[in-house]
């Protein structure tokens, strides 16, 4: 539930962990953009999804900021003081399940592209993996924006057995997958699905805090940050190892292209 009340601690806390967000997408998103020629264009297409994540991402989180700051105000000299909620106002959680709509499905298909797998491969595995990550989030909903407790639990049983499937995919299937992989990029790729579960870990901890009479602003500024957090690692972090999946898989691919790019690196380092 939203507290009634937070203090200046507490509002300070969540506005700069919001202002974090949006500039770790907005800037993660336009430093991928100015480096999508830097490798070969068969990965571009997992870049481009990466950029759309962290630009989704970007927009939901100006909104969410926006929300916050409409719902709680202050009448203290230079906002030092508590915050209480607006009258009318109130802070929209639903603009993250917007953002996880869409962007959690693009997470898996980021991952997907960068492998580069044959066609028929690539198109089984995101017909398992789309469908049950916006399944996911979608049965999740209505638990979080429901004031009943059971209602909550019964849909976040529900939407584990889409989150199980795609770890299952993830773990066991997609394994299968790595094998063919470069070396040099065979190990980060594996360690990127244990990114995902870990940033993804932080959504249902969340979600059980009602559930487990955790409550409080406290226990709601605890959300907000584990939230963003999450979101950083889930998004622009697991970007900028795609990136760079993608660069050394490019590299391995066409030498003359490494060769290139390596002088490239070699003239802005003697530059400065």
């Amino acid at each position: 539930m939203i507290p009634d009340i937070l203090s200046h601690g507490q509002y300070a806390t969540v506005y700069n962990f919001l202002s974090l967000v949006i500039a770790s997408q907005l800037f993660t998103a336009v430093f991928l953009l100015i480096s999508l020629p830097r490798i070969l264009p068969r990965y571009r297409q997992a870049i481009t999804v990466a950029i759309v994540v962290c630009g989704i991402a970007a927009y939901h989180y100006f909104r969410i900021f926006d929300s916050f700051r409409a719902a709680f105000v202050t009448k203290s000299v230079g906002g030092t003081g508590n915050y209480s909620q607006a009258a009318g106002a109130s802070f929209n959680e639903g603009y993250r399940y917007v953002d996880w709509l869409l962007t959690v499905p693009l997470l898996l298909v980021e991952l997907i592209a960068v492998l580069a797998l044959a066609r028929k491969v690539q198109s089984a595995l995101l017909v398992r993996l789309v469908p049950a990550a916006a399944l996911m989030i979608a049965l999740g909903y209505p638990g979080e924006i429901s004031g009943d407790n059971g209602l909550r639990g019964l849909f976040g049983l529900l939407s584990t057995i889409p989150f199980a499937y795609i770890l299952y995919v993830l773990f066991v299937q997609l394994s299968k997958s790595l094998d063919k992989q470069p070396a040099s990029v065979r190990r980060t790729l594996g360690r990127l699905r244990f990114l995902l579960l870990l940033s993804w870990g932080v959504y249902p901890i969340a979600y059980l805090l009602p559930l487990l009479n955790i409550g409080g602003a406290d226990a709601w500024v605890f959300k907000q940050v584990g939230y963003s957090v999450a979101d950083i690692l889930a998004k622009a972090v697991y970007a900028l190892i795609i990136y760079g999946v993608a660069k050394a898989k490019s590299y391995d691919d066409d030498q003359e292209f490494a060769v290139v790019e390596n002088s490239h690196d070699e003239a802005v380092a003697l530059r400065k």
